[in-house]
């Protein structure tokens, strides 16, 4: 029997978001939740973004979204459901698609794997679109692709981008000012 201490490991891409409650708390709780497990390590951490929700219902607060890049023993289905468990940690609600979450952790690349499966699409659908997604992996890989473009070149092209601001950490409650904002 291979035990999981030999297995290799796999790149992965993780990006997280929040728009509700303390949501950059939220964002670095949810970090090391997710590289607690020894099967996951952390290689880079994104700066936090600030942006505009992107769909789903109008009037939400903004998120505020990061990128992690690790590297994994788990597979594709275990990283997911590892995802989903910290997720529901945070007190993730799925009512509406797209709606206010305390939390969303979604895998954009799991090495090269490639799937349709509906459960896990992988690289993720929509990514190549989403400059809160593009831009800070761009800083933390320059180098990086996502189906054979350089991330930062898809950024510059996402519909999205104009919107998309560094955190200054003011705001950090559902997206209005909290303590020591002016």
């Amino acid at each position: 029997m291979i035990s999981r201490a030999t297995l290799p490991y796999t790149h992965a891409v993780l990006a997280l978001g929040s728009n509700l409650g303390e949501r950059n708390d939220t964002l670095s709780s949810a970090v090391a939740d997710l590289v607690d497990r020894p099967e996951v390590r952390l290689l880079a951490v994104s700066p936090v973004m600030q942006t505009k929700p992107v769909g789903g219902p109008q009037d939400q607060p903004d998120f505020l979204n990061m990128v992690i890049s690790v590297e994994t023993t788990l597979s594709p289905v275990e990283l997911l459901r590892h995802c989903q468990a910290v997720e529901n940690k945070h007190l993730r609600v799925r009512d509406v698609r797209w709606g206010p979450r305390t939390l969303d952790v979604d895998i954009i690349i799991y090495g090269d794997v490639v799937s349709s499966d509906p459960e896990l699409t992988l690289p993720h659908p929509r990514a190549a679109e989403r400059a809160f997604v593009l831009y800070p992996w761009s800083l933390i890989e320059p180098a990086a692709e996502l189906n054979g473009q350089r991330v930062g070149v898809l950024a510059a092209k996402a519909e999205d981008l104009s919107g998309l601001r560094p955190f200054d950490g003011f705001g950090d409650f559902n997206g209005l000012p909290t303590a020591g904002a002016v």
